[in-house]
C-alpha cells in the first residue's frame, strides 16, 4: 500500500498521467491501426463469400462497425451518469476504474476470436471494449482537479497524452514486428495469428501498466448520502444539477456548446481514419495476391500520426500560456477545417501520409487542451468534480453517437466515405464560432 500523496505531488501527477500509457493502447492497436485494417479484410471476405446474416446484407461492411460504435458510445453516456454519481457518494472512484479497465482489457483479449461465423457475439465484445474503454475514461479524467493544481492541469493534461503516445507506438511496433518480421510461427501462437495476438497484447499490456496508476491514486472522497434517495438516479440529478448550474456560468456553457460540436467531428475522424484509408486509398498492389495491400501503409501513417502528436500536445500546452487556451482551440480547429478540405481529395498514399502527419499535430493538442480547459473553467473548491467531468462525458458521447450516426447515413446513401467528410467542415467551423463566443479564460 503506497501512501497517501497530497494533491500537486510530482510522484501522483507522474501515476495518474501513466494511466494514458496503459490504456491508450486501446485507441492505437484496436480503435485505429491493426483492429480496423483487420476487420476490413475478413468482413470484405465475408461479404464475398456471403458469410453475411440476412439483416445485414444490405448494410456496408465499414458501416456495421460505426453503427456498433455509436451503439457503444450510446450506451457509455447513459452509463456514465449513473456510475459517477455511485462512486461519487461511495467514495470509490478508483474501483469503478479499475472495473471498466478491467472489462475493456479482457474484451481485447477477446477481440483475437472475432469472426463472422459468429458475428453477434464478436461485435459484443468490440463494444464491451469500447465500453470498457470510454467508461474508464469518464472516472479517470475526473481526478484532474483532484490530482492537480489549477495551474498544474495543462501541463499535466499533455503528460498525460504524452505518456499515452509514446506507450501505444512502442506497443503498435511491437504488433508490427510480429505481423512483418516474417519470424513469427506459421501455426501462430495459441492457435493464433499475429494480428489475434496482437489484440491479446493489448488487454496484456492495459491491465499491467494500470497498476502503476492504482497503487497512487486515492480510493475517491465519499459524500454525504443522508440526503440522497437513490443513488442510483442521483447521477441523473447531478448532471441536471450542473445543467441548472450553468446557468450561472456563462462561459463553461458556452465551452461546452463548442466543444460539443467539435469533439462531434474529432472523434468522428479518429474512428474512421483507418477504415477511409483502406477503402479510399489507391494503395499499392500486391504482387503475390494480386489486391491492393495498404496494410503497411497505414500503420505507418497511424505511427506518423502518434509521433507527431507528442509534440502536438505540447505545443498547445505552450501556447496556451502564451495566447490562453481559447484563441488556441479556434486555431486548432480552423487547422481541422483545412485538413477536411484537403482530405476530401486524397488518393494516393503520399497525400494520405501529409494528412496524416497534419491530423496528428492537432488530434493530441485538441484532445489535450479541451480538456484542461473545462478542468480550469469548472469553479474552485467544487467537491463533485466527477459530476462536472461525467457531464464533460456525456456530452462528448452523444456528439460522437450524432457524428457517428450522419457519417454512417451519408455513406450508405452515397456509397463513398468522402462526402461524408464535407459535413465535418461544417462542425469544426461551428466550432471556431462558438468558440469566438466563449471568451478569454477569467
Amino acid at each position: 500500500m503506497k501512501p497517501t500523496l497530497p494533491k500537486g505531488h510530482k510522484k501522483l501527477i507522474k501515476a495518474w498521467a501513466f494511466y494514458d500509457w496503459a490504456n491508450s493502447v486501446y485507441s492505437l492497436v484496436i480503435a485505429s491501426a491493426i483492429f480496423p485494417i483487420f476487420y476490413s479484410y475478413i468482413s470484405t471476405k465475408a461479404y464475398e463469400q456471403g458469410n453475411v446474416p440476412d439483416l445485414l446484407k444490405s448494410v456496408t461492411n465499414e458501416n456495421i462497425i460505426i453503427i456498433t460504435t455509436a451503439i457503444a458510445f450510446l450506451i457509455v453516456s447513459i452509463m456514465s451518469p449513473i456510475l459517477s454519481g455511485i462512486a461519487d457518494y461511495s467514495g470509490k472512484k478508483k474501483r469503478f476504474l479499475q472495473f471498466f479497465c478491467y472489462l475493456g482489457a479482457l474484451s481485447c483479449c477477446g477481440l483475437a476470436w472475432f469472426s463472422f461465423d459468429y458475428l453477434y457475439v464478436s461485435l459484443l465484445l468490440y463494444l464491451l471494449a469500447l465500453v470498457g474503454f470510454w467508461g474508464s475514461l469518464v472516472f479517470y479524467n475526473s481526478y484532474l482537479p483532484d490530482i492537480a493544481h489549477p495551474d498544474q492541469q495543462d501541463a499535466a493534461s499533455a503528460k498525460g497524452f504524452s505518456y499515452g503516445y509514446i506507450g501505444s507506438v512502442i506497443l503498435l511496433l511491437l504488433c508490427l514486428a510480429l505481423i512483418q518480421g516474417g519470424f513469427y510461427p506459421e501455426e501462430g501462437i495459441l492457435g493464433l495469428d499475429a494480428p489475434r495476438l496482437s489484440f491479446v497484447l493489448t488487454g496484456l499490456w492495459w491491465i499491467g501498466f494500470a497498476q502503476y496508476t492504482y497503487a497512487y491514486l486515492p480510493l475517491g472522497t465519499k459524500k454525504d448520502t443522508s440526503q440522497v434517495k437513490n443513488i442510483f438516479t442521483n447521477g441523473f440529478k447531478e448532471l441536471r444539477k450542473i445543467w441548472n448550474q450553468l446557468d450561472h456560468l456563462g462561459q463553461l456553457k458556452r465551452f461546452l456548446g463548442a466543444f460539443f460540436i467539435y469533439s462531434m467531428a474529432v472523434q468522428t475522424v479518429m474512428l474512421i481514419a483507418t477504415y477511409f484509408g483502406t477503402e479510399e486509398v489507391l494503395w499499392p498492389i500486391n504482387e503475390e495476391t494480386g489486391e491492393r495491400d495498404g496494410t503497411l501503409g497505414l500503420i505507418v501513417s497511424i505511427l506518423l500520426i502518434q509521433l507527431i502528436a507528442i509534440p502536438g500536445a505540447w505545443l498547445a500546452s505552450k501556447l496556451s500560456r502564451k495566447h490562453g487556451n481559447i484563441k488556441t482551440l479556434m486555431v486548432i480547429n480552423i487547422l481541422w477545417v483545412c485538413i477536411c478540405i484537403y482530405g476530401y481529395f486524397v488518393y494516393t498514399p503520399i497525400q494520405f501520409y501529409v494528412t496524416a502527419g497534419f491530423v496528428g499535430l492537432v488530434m493530441g493538442s485538441i484532445q489535450s487542451l479541451s480538456r484542461s480547459t473545462y478542468s480550469k473553467m469548472i469553479p474552485e473548491n467544487t467537491i463533485d468534480t466527477a459530476s462536472f467531468f461525467s457531464f464533460y462525458d456525456v456530452s462528448e458521447k452523444i456528439g460522437i453517437v450524432i457524428g457517428m450516426g450522419i457519417f454512417a447515413l451519408v455513406n450508405q446513401y452515397t456509397g463513398s466515405m468522402r462526402e461524408s467528410i464535407l459535413f465535418l467542415v461544417a462542425f469544426f467551423t461551428i466550432g471556431v464560432v462558438l468558440l469566438y463566443r466563449t471568451g478569454k479564460i477569467k
